[in-house]
């Protein structure tokens, strides 16, 4: 033990020795690089700036992180589908996609159409590295001269970076990932190709994307063979196609084609001899129906058929696909949007609403992404995931129902509920007492789904599943707060689920076509009435409890300014935090329809609810769509002794051969006459022989 202890001491000490003079060497190391007087000052500045760098460079990646995430693995392919789309009776309604091979190369397209892009969207584009810093300032400059934006700081390779990969939301964490991929873009693609992918993606107004389409579109020729003036018309679009569209409006047009000419010259690309020529003699356009397309419609569709194409292994890339969409419904939902957006949009501080109607066989009839595709692609119906509000109630009671021996009569006790923490409040800060379940949903009193779902459901995984059942691909989180709509949901989502209470409980699948065809006119998909009928996911009970309690909505609870004088309505609206997001959901026999109001910013709006704008939107389009037609009822609910249709467009719709609704709401005698002219010429059967004619009913 002696000795034991001896060689641990001894031990000890050495180590301790060995170790004092390990750190006297570091000292004397240290003395010897340790600067004094003003070189200490150089010092302190470098290694403060390299602490400062290391954490920059944390954050950096930090913030490249989510930009990362925006990448996909197939970004660099275009479309190889080209798809022509037909309305539901086959009239032509747009096109959608290019092949590899109809792609003009960069090399290929006029030196002045180059140019007059460059001098107005990007004159530093080959000097920059996808940001260009003296570009910014400069147009910070101008644009601070000016008092207005008169210039824009982005450069073409930001642009791309947009189109390619993000939406048009005005946001920091947008404008962070922009400019993120823009250092990606330039350091994986060449400036040439860059360029191309520009020239090729960018929106052109018309429903055209791309230099080639728009010169064919605006002009009636390939874009090698675009003269000086066309380029710079052609060229003026990138800023606003909606609003220097030659088609819609051609003054603004060669207005804005001459500030291109301008820019040329400014830009040294030509001088001002070179563009007199395109000064004195601007373009011209080919003549064109201004009547917008249902663009955003067939931005969804031509997802749709992609995918259908991709999971079918069908090898066909050029089709003709016959969608769901009735133009006189698309017409009559972007008409109404519009109308209360002009009449209440300064009132209630809102910019921005979209719109979603589908037959209740899963035909969607009319989608509207938003106030105008020309301003903003972006598609707030099937992207946009918004804050529901109560109109999620309709799920957390159909569960509860599904779930439970409670019935639209039972009595619940609405009053303080506190659940993990929070306590709801109702909207008018006053509780109600003892009231049923009919009463509460009518009412969209908070508490009393906060209590079902925690006493009775024990939690939100039952209505989360519901939902999914239901149809709905938004991801629902099952955060307690959801029952009273705190999940976002996209207007696509809000039809669809609702479609399943319209159909007695069976969740119909949407869907947006009924037939593709080869370019040889073999079909290769047709629609059957069975396709899209989907297993029953709640049980017929509980679909005729849900029916006549949403029924009361538009009669006498929150939703009267949706209530229909010609069949039964039923409904839900929606108001989230701050009046955010306002909504009206609801559906009759024949249709279901899903309206949103709100700002892309997620400004609150100026005390908007759902009761207002998105119910008298959902009436007007419904008044519409239900004129001249067979009306059905409600599962479980008898029509009205006095349902029937409108009779003011009978006239109209016998003359039109087929049944259908004239094409707009309101309008002069000579509109009239010219609706009634336009559904004749449309009435004539498509002239393609192999292709078959979906069956519709009775209108």
């Amino acid at each position: 033990m002696l000795e034991v202890d001896a060689w641990i001491d001894s031990n000890l000490y050495e180590s301790r020795f060995a170790a004092g003079e390990i750190w006297e060497e570091i000292i004397i190391f240290s003395r010897r690089f340790r600067a004094r007087g003003i070189k200490r000052f150089f010092v302190e500045i470098l290694g403060e700036s390299a602490t400062l760098g290391a954490g920059g460079l944390v954050v950096m990646l930090m913030l490249a992180l989510p930009a990362s995430e925006e990448i996909s693995a197939n970004w660099r392919e275009q479309d190889e589908f080209a798809v022509t789309f037909l309305d539901r009776y086959g009239n032509e309604i747009g096109k959608r996609g290019i092949l590899h091979s109809d792609a003009v190369p960069i090399d290929e397209l006029p030196d002045h159409l180059i140019k007059a892009v460059l001098a107005t969207e990007d004159r530093r584009f080959f000097a920059h590295y996808g940001i260009d810093v003296f570009g910014l300032v400069r147009a910070m400059t101008e644009n601070a001269r000016a008092g207005t934006v008169v210039q824009g700081g982005s450069t073409i390779t930001q642009q791309l970076a947009k189109n390619l990969f993000l939406t048009p939301e005005q946001s920091l964490e947008r404008k962070i990932k922009e400019a993120f991929l823009s250092l990606w873009l330039e350091a994986n693609l060449s400036k040439e190709e860059i360029l191309k992918l520009y020239l090729d993606r960018a929106y052109m107004g018309g429903g055209t994307f791309g230099v080639a389409a728009a010169a064919e579109f605006y002009f009636g020729k390939d874009v090698r063979n675009v003269n000086l003036a066309e380029s710079a018309m052609l060229a003026g679009l990138f800023k606003a196609p909606a609003k220097y569209a030659p088609h819609i409006n051609l003054p603004a047009a060669r207005a804005r084609a001459n500030e291109v000419l301008t820019n040329m010259v400014q830009g040294e690309f030509m001088t001002e001899g070179q563009v007199t020529g395109a000064r004195r003699h601007p373009a011209d356009v080919v003549l064109r129906d201004p009547s917008d397309s249902p663009d955003y419609f067939l931005d969804w569709a031509f997802d749709e058929v992609k995918n259908f194409m991709i999971a079918q292994h069908l090898p066909n890339r050029s089709i003709t696909v016959r969608t769901t969409l009735d133009r006189d419904l698309q017409r009559a939902s972007e008409e109404s949007i519009e109308f209360f957006l002009r009449q209440n949009g300064k009132q209630y501080n809102v910019s921005e609403s979209a719109v979603v109607l589908i037959e209740n066989n899963g035909a969607v009839r009319a989608l509207v992404g938003g106030r105008d595709y020309g301003e903003s692609q972006f598609n707030r119906a099937t992207a946009a995931e918004r804050q529901a509000g109560s109109s999620f109630k309709p799920y957390v009671y159909a569960a509860t129902l599904e779930n439970s021996d409670l019935t639209p009569e039972s009595v619940v006790r609405d009053g303080p509920v506190t659940w993990r923490g929070w306590s709801p409040k109702n909207y008018g800060r006053s509780f109600a007492g003892r009231v049923t379940l009919a009463t509460a949903l009518a009412k969209s009193i908070n508490t009393v789904p906060v209590l079902l779902a925690r006493d009775y459901l024990k939690g939100t995984e039952k209505i989360v599943q519901l939902t999914h059942d239901m149809g709905i691909t938004s991801p629902i989180i099952k955060h307690h707060t959801m029952v009273l709509g705190t999940s976002g949901i996209t207007v696509l989502d809000q039809a669809t689920g609702y479609l399943t209470f319209a159909s007695g409980g069976y969740a119909h699948r949407r869907h947006a076509f009924t037939q593709i065809l080869s370019t040889a006119g073999d079909v290769l998909y047709k629609h059957e009435d069975t396709d899209f009928v989907g297993d029953r996911v709640i049980s017929e009970q509980t679909a005729l409890y849900i029916n006549q309690m949403l029924a009361n909505v538009p009669k006498w609870g929150t939703g009267r300014r949706a209530d229909l004088k010609m069949t039964t309505a039923a409904g839900k609206t929606g108001t989230t935090q701050s009046y955010r997001d306002a909504w009206f959901v609801g559906y009759t026999g024949n249709y279901t329809a899903a309206v949103w109001y709100g700002n892309d910013n997620y400004q609150p709006t100026n005390r908007l609810t759902g009761g207002s704008l998105p119910a008298m939107t959902w009436q007007r389009i419904m008044e519409f769509a239900h004129t001249g037609i067979d009306l059905l009822p409600i599962p479980g609910i008898p029509q009205p002794e006095n349902a029937e249709p409108k009779k003011s467009d009978d006239a109209v719709a016998d003359a039109a051969g087929k049944g259908e609704r004239p094409r707009v709401l309101s309008g002069t005698m000579s509109d009239f006459l010219k609706q009634l002219g336009d559904r004749l010429e449309r009435a004539k059967p498509l002239n393609t022989d192999n292709l078959t004619v979906a069956s519709t009913r009775n209108r």
